[in-house]
């Protein structure tokens, strides 16, 4: 679809159905909220095996990882959403002062309204549909906007949205960025954006011309740093199970490895072994490893590998693949320079540079001179060594010896810090 004049005109008649609607839609009790939630549950569960086929199709994410990293989390935060969504609606009672004796003081929580979801293409399915269970059980009406990347995804989600619910409650928009555009153009309560920094700021600066809040997950430069306290073997298969899992294509895998030199070339082997338990044989045939969304992202990392060897880094493992194919293998490059391309873009796919370091305050001084990223890996035995990362790095998130595990959190507000992302979701 793309944006003509008749086509705006069923966006804004959309939007001006789900506008009237709203305040019967934010009357609704805890009790009419879960049963909604409910029914998105019964409906993702019957279609489970098309959810499946659908993102094989769109770049060919093994069935098992689909489960894992799709479908069980969003069904895990459609329960937990299930179970709180009571709790959350209730009045905070908070203190009063002393100038006020006598009086009583509350919080009450309102529903935004009418909510815009514009989600990526990396998980199209638990990224469109994880921000939707918030709005449901806020007692809001939605618009979804899913990613033109993954076509078969994005129409099953259309699919499922209209046997589900109401268009003056849920409905969703399919197209390319004239369609989004002409979404933002409308003046929504609230505005929840999943992609990069870049389209994030056109986001933003959209939504300001209605002055309408915005949520924001974002992406950056998200490094793991491994101590000469670390246990290797441990590390190295969380990093680069985090590189091989969705090839990479994730907003919370680790970017870049910083590595103690003291135990850096015992790190490497362990990369190189993790990367045998997870290779499955021939990865250009197997069915058991994601591909690049499309071909020009394919080129772009393959690029990014080119440039960095040029620039004398070592590939120890891996290679810039076939773009054709859209295939990347998981690969590891050591002797990379800071100012390499690699190191001032993010490489979202299955690409590790490793550093080197032997003073923890020079990374300290590097990573503050990069933008703030979403989140931050660290790899030590040794308590000491994790708080001294805490107490001197900002990010929007850190793990302490593994990775990605905070999103899994729905209690852990999730999101990052200006270039990495504007708000929260969960916690």
């Amino acid at each position: 679809m793309s944006s003509t004049d008749v086509e705006e005109a069923e966006l804004l008649s959309t939007f001006e159905r789900q506008q009237a609607n709203q305040y019967r839609v934010a009357r609704t009790g805890a009790a009419e909220r879960i049963s909604k939630l409910g029914l998105l549950r019964e409906a993702i569960l019957v279609r489970r095996e098309s959810i499946r086929e659908a993102i094989f199709a769109d770049f060919r994410k093994p069935p098992e990882e689909v489960d894992l990293t799709e479908i069980i989390p969003l069904l895990l935060e459609i329960r937990h959403a299930q179970r709180n969504v009571a709790k959350w609606m209730r009045p905070l009672k908070v203190p009063t002062s002393l100038p006020l004796v006598g009086t009583a003081s509350e919080v009450h929580y309102e529903p935004k309204g009418v909510v815009l979801l514009i989600s990526p293409w990396n998980y199209p399915w638990m990224l469109t549909l994880g921000p939707l269970v918030s709005a449901i059980a806020a007692g809001n009406c939605a618009i979804l906007k899913p990613s033109e990347h993954t076509p078969h995804t994005s129409r099953l989600v259309a699919e499922m949205i209209a046997d589900t619910f109401s268009q003056a409650e849920v409905t969703v928009f399919n197209g390319d960025r004239h369609v989004a555009a002409a979404l933002l153009d409308l003046p929504f309560n609230h505005v929840f954006f999943t992609g990069s920094p870049a389209v994030g700021s056109m986001v933003m600066e959209a939504a300001a011309r209605n002055l309408s809040s915005v949520t924001l997950e974002l992406g950056g430069k998200s490094p793991a740093i491994v101590d000469d306290s670390a246990d290797l073997e441990s590390a190295a298969l969380a990093i680069m199970w985090a590189k091989y899992a969705n090839a990479g294509q994730t907003c919370v895998a680790p970017d870049f490895a910083l590595v103690s030199e003291a135990i850096h070339d015992d790190f490497v082997a362990a990369l190189l072994d993790a990367e045998k338990r997870l290779h499955d044989g021939d990865q250009l045939q197997t069915e058991g490893y994601a591909r690049i969304v499309t071909k020009r992202h394919s080129e772009r990392i393959s690029d990014l590998i080119v440039d960095a060897v040029e620039d004398g880094a070592d590939c120890v493992v891996g290679g810039s693949g076939n773009s054709a194919e859209r295939y990347i293998p998981p690969t590891v490059l050591t002797d990379v320079k800071w100012d390499s391309r690699i190191m001032t873009e993010e490489i979202f796919g299955p690409v590790l540079p490793v550093l080197k370091y032997t003073s923890r305050d020079a990374v300290v001084e590097r990573l503050r001179a990069m933008p703030i990223p979403l989140s931050l890996y660290v790899f030590a035995a040794d308590p000491a060594v994790a708080e001294f990362w805490i107490e001197n790095t900002r990010s929007g998130g850190i793990v302490i010896n593994d990775v990605a595990i905070h999103f899994g959190n729905p209690e852990l507000p999730f999101g990052g810090m200006q270039n990495s992302g504007i708000g929260r979701s969960h916690g």
